[in-house]
């Protein structure tokens, strides 16, 4: 059966369909030898799709993760050939082809999901869905009730961009210094560390412990976990839907 090529690239473990959109349109898909073009169908039975020249194998049985990210970790799969940092795949000792959801910033550390389940990845980055992200972020210094409140309504970045409301709340002073608690939905790249330099607030140490219903729990620095199936439910929607349609 015929099927859309980012669908047969998803399910093989190659990302979310926008992912393998962008393989598509970078010319490094092939079906039967002649390059692939976006909205292209093939048959995964019938056909030979290859990814820079690799076959793409079946689809894998579907994979998550929940692994602890360190600071000083890449959280990409791939790297450029002379640099030698370590990736998230290479804290994550199973088969696959695993990508990291909801991606860390070098120097962040915290919960980040590890799939092919390339649906899953979409969900979660869309912001349609409005999936949270729950943060702790220590302070060089305590932050007073006005740069709080301006974090809330959204602070305009050196590149011009405001962003959205957020939920930020004090939590404990250390030292000179203090922790806060911070939720959003949206996720730019570097987005709070770039917030708070606008607001004057030196950053010591970003922490994510929730995306959307998954918590980072008791695991430590590079360790991972196999997700439960309620968990992967609750991920994906339907425990939610469940309890609705119960009413």
């Amino acid at each position: 059966m015929q099927e859309r090529l980012q669908k047969i690239l998803a399910q093989a473990g190659y990302g979310s369909r926008r992912a393998c959109e962008d393989f598509i349109t970078a010319g490094r898909v092939r079906v039967n030898g002649q390059i692939a073009s976006l909205g292209g169908k093939a048959d995964s039975a019938v056909d030979k799709i290859t990814v820079d020249g690799k076959p793409v194998a079946a689809a894998e049985r579907l994979t998550y993760i929940a692994l602890y990210k360190p600071r000083n970790v890449l959280s990409t799969v791939e790297k450029e050939r002379e640099d030698d940092r370590k990736t998230v795949r290479e804290l994550v000792d199973a088969p696959g082809h695993l990508y990291p959801v909801g991606r860390l910033d070098f120097e962040s550390e915290g919960l980040v999901l590890m799939t092919n389940d390339g649906d899953l990845t979409n969900r979660l980055t869309h912001p349609r869905y409005g999936h949270e992200k729950e943060y702790r972020v220590l302070l060089a210094r305590r932050p007073d009730e006005k740069q709080i409140e301006a974090w809330k309504r959204g602070v305009v970045l050196e590149d011009g961009y405001k962003t959205q409301p957020v939920n930020v709340r004090y939590e404990t002073g250390q030292g000179k210094g203090a922790w806060v608690r911070v939720v959003m939905g949206e996720g730019r790249k570097r987005q709070i560390r770039e917030t708070c330099k606008q607001l004057g607030l030196p950053v010591v140490k970003i922490l994510r412990i929730r995306i959307g219903e998954l918590r980072l729990g008791n695991l430590k620095p590079g360790q991972w976990r196999v997700l439960d199936p309620r968990e992967v439910d609750a991920l994906k929607g339907k425990s939610s839907e469940k309890r609705t349609n119960r009413r």
